[in-house]
This record gives C-alpha cells, structure tokens and sequence, in this order.
C-alpha cells in the first residue's frame, strides 16, 4: 500500500469512528439487547469498520 492508500484509509477509519460513536449517543438502544449499539466500543469499532472499507473502495491500484 502506498502512503496515500494508507492515508486514505485512515481517514475513513477516524471518520467511521466518530459516526460510529455519535450513532450510539444519539439514537443507541434503550433496551441494551442490540449487538452493535448497546456499549459505545462495539459502536465506535462497527463504525472504523466500515469507515474503513468504505474509504478503501476510493483508493486506485497500480497497474503492473
């Protein structure tokens, strides 16, 4: 991966992380019975998750 893949990427990270985190404060889960949002790590780490894989998708691959 080249330094502007990883930056890329990272951002999405950051980015996904901070969604993630704010989903869980503003609409969570009052019953505490939801996978994802019921603890705001397992909704801060969903969030880099996809952050990342989405961020990912952006970044071009060089043709050998």
């Amino acid at each position: 991966m080249t330094n502007k893949a990883i930056l890329i990427t990272g951002t999405g990270i950051i980015i996904g992380a901070i969604a993630g985190y704010l989903y869980y404060h503003f609409v969570g889960c009052s019953s505490g019975t939801c996978a994802i949002t019921s603890k705001p790590l397992n909704s801060t780490l969903y969030g880099s998750l996809m952050g990342g894989l989405v961020f990912n998708m952006f970044v071009k691959e060089n043709k050998k």
